[in-house]
């Protein structure tokens, strides 16, 4: 007797139910989750202007602090102060800080030197400065970062209550030419989809260091980074994850509130720096980790269904159609969501970006495995 015919069936209707399932946990996804901040719209907030320090770790940062810092003490806020921390630089950055300093009576200096003996992370650098900062709220940035405007502190700080202790910004990249400037933006807008939705689904995981404030008190009730501090990584997203409850977080997206910071020029310094950033994720608590973990498995389970079905032609016409509708709904998502996070030149790239990334982020986290440690940033 013959099976083949028998066979190809039953392998066409596996994955066929397989496609179906990752499908509907896409579905689930980008209405369920990512839709929330397609058609985020902030409400009217309070006038509400809390005295704030700003905190920026820097080592070897002296290029980036003459570009940058002057657009943080241009920002149109009644009360704040700029703590930098110099961390163990040795090139001209102490001295362009205190050139800053005789012109800015609020710019904070904290210096940290090289200890032959001790080495450390940037998380020491972070924690020194949140000791010496002044006021209870802390609002995080880089050095190689500069404000969307003048209002940046004043977006951030708005949103803070008694109950409110955490904020969650959008720290995107410059524009440039260049195919790779499109992945890494778009993956830092894949990023914040996701942590910007979940947050507004009171599933608050993560934040990004380059735009992130919460309150002093927090800080320390949780004990800063002890319980991660041997971690090299997630002196933003990790805290976060822990600190974070349903109730303590609320999310600022507006043009004005994102800062903007300096991209990678070579794929080799991006998957350097995403090497590091990946290695977070197996630390978070077991329900972030589900949730993300089903938007990756289900993204790889749609895309190995839907070749198999081609290429046995199973159901070609329905299969293309559901293939059809993943993407309007993707698109009509990524479109309202880019056009919030101020990158909607990324559209129309973005469905073959996605598969590179489907294919990058294996190759990363295989790298890790035979990883040389950095010990800052």
């Amino acid at each position: 007797m013959n099976f083949s015919g028998f066979t190809t069936l039953s392998f066409g209707l596996l994955f066929f139910i397989l496609y179906g399932f990752a499908l509907l946990v896409q579905l689930w996804y980008y209405l369920g989750y990512f839709s929330r901040l397609a058609f985020y719209k902030k409400s009217e907030l309070p006038s509400n202007t809390p005295p704030v320090s700003i905190i920026i770790c820097a080592r070897n940062e002296d290029h980036n602090i003459v570009e940058f810092l002057p657009h943080i003490f241009e920002q149109e806020y009644p009360e704040f102060e700029v703590v930098v921390v110099n961390d163990c630089s040795f090139d001209n950055t102490g001295d362009i800080l205190k050139e800053f300093a005789k012109k800015h009576s609020n710019l904070k200096i904290v210096t940290i030197k090289q200890d032959d003996y001790y080495s450390h992370g940037k998380k020491v650098a972070l924690m020194v400065g949140i000791k010496g900062a002044t006021h209870e709220h802390l609002l995080l940035t880089d050095a190689d970062c500069k404000p969307n405007s003048k209002d940046w502190v004043h977006n951030m700080m708005q949103h803070f209550t008694t109950e409110t202790e955490i904020v969650l910004g959008y720290g995107g990249y410059e524009k440039q030419t260049g195919f790779l400037n499109k992945i890494i933006r778009f993956d830092t807008f894949m990023i914040a989809l996701n942590f910007l939705s979940f947050a507004l689904a009171g599933k608050t995981y993560m934040g990004t260091g380059r735009n992130l404030a919460y309150k002093k008190s927090l800080f320390f009730k949780m004990k800063g980074f002890a319980s991660h501090y041997h971690i090299q990584s997630g002196d933003d997203d990790l805290f976060v994850n822990e600190a974070a409850t349903k109730q303590n977080s609320k999310i600022e997206i507006s043009i004005d509130s994102h800062t903007v910071s300096r991209v990678k020029k070579t794929y080799k310094d991006w998957f350097r720096q995403k090497r590091r950033h990946v290695t977070t994720f197996k630390h978070y608590n077991a329900a972030s980790k589900f949730r993300l973990g089903m938007i990756s498995f289900s993204q790889y389970l749609f895309f190995v269904s839907f070749v198999a079905l081609m290429i046995l032609q199973f159901n070609l016409i329905l299969v293309l159609l559901l293939f059809l509708l993943r993407l309007s709904i993707q698109l009509i998502i990524f479109n309202k969501s880019m056009k919030q996070l101020a990158e909607k030149d990324l559209l129309v790239i973005s469905p073959l970006i996605e598969l590179m990334l489907l294919v990058i982020y294996p190759m990363i986290a295989l790298s890790n495995l035979t990883r040389k440690k950095n010990n800052w940033k």
